[in-house]
């Protein structure tokens, strides 16, 4: 019939549809039994066709804890020793400055904080990560990581979507994308929000030109852990049948328009929100988790911001268990500091934002690695960029995208162990340097996915997390 002009084809019959749909009955019994181990969807261009979202190879990981660092912290004084820095201090700098993000640059500035050398592997780690660095020989730190970009939003974007601009699919939504989740209950790919979000704002967790149903769910560590995921009705009886109404008219609009992909995410999304109204407080409620525990990860500690990460962190784990493929941690607001911002201030504010994170990302890898998970687990720390050998103005640090460290553990990753370099200053890398791309192709890698095969079309030809980019990091690999 013609309706404004448009052309709304006549609805099947029921004799009509069970003639056509006859032949699909058995794939519903298919999915229900495949259902239960990945609850996802068929992939275009996953693998070159048309498949189950099956690994291209076998994985070393099922999750990933991605501990954001958000704002750059400084490599020559976290994981990057350099005693050069320290024997000129307060020089003039010896080196070749490239532009800076403010322009202010003062004389080579020497780390505030001693590095000291911890397990059988003599890992150097600085003194504001003192409970990490008892980690050490778990930990895989790469010294020369690089980005393209100094400012804040596009290093973020490029960091998160493998692209410095907007729109792109997150590394998280890529994972969750190509190998659907492992919980029914709760999505695939969950942001912590400890009070922070990132330059470039949500867009950095966004699932672009992917299905919305892969984008970053925000999760609060306390209060309502998830905007209006709390039932509105007053029974789960009425609260089913709204949902169930919903879904029958988002199907007879998609049968009359011939099918749409944000209809199909919408309904998806909407039946996993019911899902994660009993999943969700479950996740929240820690009182099953003994005080040994929860002291482990610092729930018990004097400072506040440190409380706040310590539950971040004892929830990633919890969501580890519960099968959520990604999982990314954002700082926590602590009052007189710009994140891991640094351009002034670089002692006290260092201090505050390593003492907040750096007792429960110890107690994280100790739980992981006690139940037996960290093996399966890979956990990244790091940022968008570092900061400058040279001091910013007096006691401050620009930033740096020229050299700095990341590391990795768990996962099938090399613990105790340290890749590239930078120079005498740890300004730039000079030995092995890396992309960012290098650090998704492995991810993903270990996942059990190539990178270069998990595309999908978009704007004339077949997109990935990597681009044209990206090389797996084989020297990391355990």
């Amino acid at each position: 019939m013609a309706h404004c002009g448009r052309y709304i084809q006549t609805p099947q019959t029921r004799r009509e549809l069970l003639r056509q749909a006859v032949c699909g009955f058995g794939g519903f019994a298919l999915a229900g039994l495949v259902g239960d181990k990945a609850f996802a969807s068929v992939v275009p261009g996953m693998a070159g066709k048309d498949s189950l979202l099956l690994p291209h190879h076998r994985p070393r990981a099922k999750s990933v804890i991605f501990l954001y660092m958000d704002g750059g912290p400084s490599q020559v004084d976290t994981f990057d020793p350099k005693p050069r820095l320290q024997a000129e201090n307060g020089k003039p700098f010896a080196m070749n400055i490239e532009a800076t993000q403010f322009d202010n640059i003062g004389n080579t500035l020497g780390s505030p904080w001693k590095f000291r050398r911890y397990g059988q592997s003599g890992l150097e780690v600085s003194d504001l990560f003192p409970h990490v660095g008892r980690h050490a020989d778990d930990l895989c730190v790469v010294r020369s990581m690089t980005s393209p970009f100094s400012e804040h939003t596009n290093a973020n974007y490029f960091l998160h979507t493998g692209l410095g601009l907007s729109g792109r699919p997150s590394m998280g939504a890529w994972s969750s994308y190509g190998l659907g989740s492992l919980s029914q209950d709760l999505p695939g790919f969950v942001v912590l929000n400890g009070g922070l979000i990132p330059p470039g704002g949500l867009e950095c967790f966004g699932s672009g030109f992917l299905p919305a149903t892969h984008q970053g769910s925000i999760f609060k560590p306390a209060g309502e852990a998830v905007a209006n995921v709390q039932p509105r009705e007053a029974t789960p009886e009425l609260q089913r049948n709204k949902l169930d109404l919903i879904a029958q008219l988002d199907q007879g609009m998609r049968a009359r328009t011939g099918g749409n992909s944000a209809i199909e995410a919408a309904i998806e999304n909407y039946e996993l929100a019911f899902r994660m109204q009993s999943a969700v407080p479950e996740l929240m409620d820690i009182t099953g988790e003994s005080e040994q525990t929860k002291s482990l990860y610092g729930l018990d500690s004097d400072f506040a911001p440190t409380r706040t990460y310590a539950m971040q962190c004892l929830l990633a784990r919890r969501l580890v268990e519960r099968g959520v493929r990604f999982i990314e941690l954002t700082c926590p607001a602590i009052g007189g500091n710009d994140r891991w911002d640094q351009h002034a201030n670089l002692r006290t504010s260092h201090e505050s934002n390593a003492r907040a994170v750096d007792q429960p990302i110890a107690g994280l890898l100790a739980d992981l690695k006690r139940r037996g998970m960290l093996d399966e687990t890979l956990v990244i720390w790091g940022a968008e960029f570092g900061r400058t050998p040279f001091a910013q103005g007096t006691n401050g640090r620009d930033h740096n995208p020229f050299g700095f460290s990341m590391w990795m553990a768990g996962g099938g990753v090399q613990g105790g162990m340290t890749l590239g370099q930078t120079d005498e200053y740890g300004y730039k890398a000079i030995e092995r340097p890396l992309e960012i791309h290098d650090l998704h192709a492995t991810m993903l890698h270990l996942l059990g996915v190539d990178h270069t095969r998990l595309t999908v079309p978009f704007g004339g030809r077949e997109m990935r997390l990597t681009d044209v980019h990206g090389h797996v990091i084989n020297e990391v690999l355990a």
